[in-house]
């Protein structure tokens, strides 16, 4: 399956005060040098914070452990346990469609979230506080069919009491996780033949559900204040074995890795560039346009912008000036491009007859940028 960055981004992430103490306390449980070993419990709190995993969260978390945005996106987008698209403000529901829940029902409860939710997966509901997915194994499977809500499983599920369950969540009131067939765990459902001596004396809810019901909140998300941050081998900022230090820093202030600053630098000077407007072209000349598509980092969305704009042969994108990179520039949706590619060098190449390896290499492949 193909995952991508959502196509809305939000403008800026931030840990909490709470999540950021959460965070840096992670990072000291790795040696030193080895930070990016945080990434995952880094991304999963960024998750519990918004409900999922935006572009900004990436880069935040980036800048905290040292790492390339890339590698980061890597992790992000490899396991599906993080959300790169918005998810209900209430719940993101994931109801299990393997074998054990499909016999006992699992399609009868995608069916309640087609109705209630959306009718397709990860698409926000109409109140937007719903969005939903069908997952592989959660492992529960002698409690089928059943949901994963929030972080709590929700078993022995049917047909009509997780419609009513949707309505109760929507509706904020309380919904006890585990079984919803008055078993306690996982016992059989014809009873006890074992163990009968301990029936007697448990707790009302196992050990999930009554800690959901302690917050009366069986969806509620990490906020950070649940249980103290326990790292006995930091004393006075410092961790023991290691040289002492500043405390980590929050990541606006951390330093941040050689390649940002360069591009930070470019940005700050092409802020201070004039636009001007190049020469454009209402059509190509002679109907004849170049292939745009031949400058590494052009593919056929982005030679449609650029013929959009005016732009239809490598000279025209030969001759452009700082001023004028700028104005282009500001106009793509993915800024930078233009400098990172090296699109000039490769336009006036391509403008006198010569050939680039990259244009060499589409030729003979077929295969363009995108």
């Amino acid at each position: 399956m193909l995952r991508r960055l959502h196509s809305e981004q939000p403008d800026s992430f931030a840990f909490t005060d709470l999540n950021q103490k959460w965070a840096e306390a992670q990072i000291t449980k790795y040696p030193e040098g080895r930070q990016a070993s945080a990434v995952i419990p880094l991304l999963w709190r960024a998750q519990e914070q918004e409900g999922w995993v935006s572009k900004p969260a990436i880069e935040y978390i980036a800048d905290m452990l040292g790492m390339a945005y890339i590698r980061v996106l890597e992790v992000a987008s490899f396991y599906f346990m993080f959300q790169l698209q918005p998810t209900g403000s209430v719940a993101h529901v994931q109801i299990c469609g393997t074998t054990s829940c499909m016999i006992c029902g699992a399609e009868d409860l995608i069916a309640i979230c087609r109705e209630k939710i959306a009718d397709k997966p990860f698409t926000l509901s109409t109140d937007g506080k719903f969005t939903w997915e069908e997952v592989e194994c959660l492992g529960a499977c002698t409690n089928a069919p059943m949901a994963q809500i929030g972080k709590d499983y929700y078993e022995d599920l049917t047909a009509e009491g997780f419609s009513k369950m949707l309505d109760d969540l929507a509706a904020g009131k309380e919904v006890v996780p585990g079984p919803q067939n008055g078993r306690y765990a996982a016992e059989p459902k014809s009873g006890l033949t074992s163990l009968t001596e301990y029936e007697a004396g448990k707790p009302q809810y196992n050990a999930s559900a009554a800690l959901a019901t302690d917050i009366k909140d069986g969806v509620k998300r990490i906020q950070g204040d649940e249980v103290p941050i326990l790292t006995p081998w930091v004393k006075d900022g410092v961790v023991a074995g290691r040289a002492a230090a500043a405390p980590t820093p929050k990541a606006p202030e951390a330093p941040k890795p050689a390649v940002k600053q360069a591009e930070e630098a470019k940005k700050a000077a092409a802020a201070d560039v004039a636009e001007k407007e190049p020469e454009v072209l209402k059509a190509a000349r002679d109907g004849k346009p170049d292939d745009l598509k031949l400058l590494k980092g052009v593919g056929p969305k982005l030679e449609e912008t650029l013929n959009e704009l005016g732009f239809f042969h490598f000279d025209q994108v030969a001759a452009w000036t700082e001023a004028e990179v700028a104005w282009v520039d500001s106009r793509l949706k993915f800024k930078g491009r233009i400098e990172r590619d090296g699109w000039i060098e490769q336009a006036k190449k391509l403008a006198a007859g010569e050939e680039t390896e990259f244009a060499k290499r589409a030729k003979d492949d077929g295969i363009y940028d995108e």
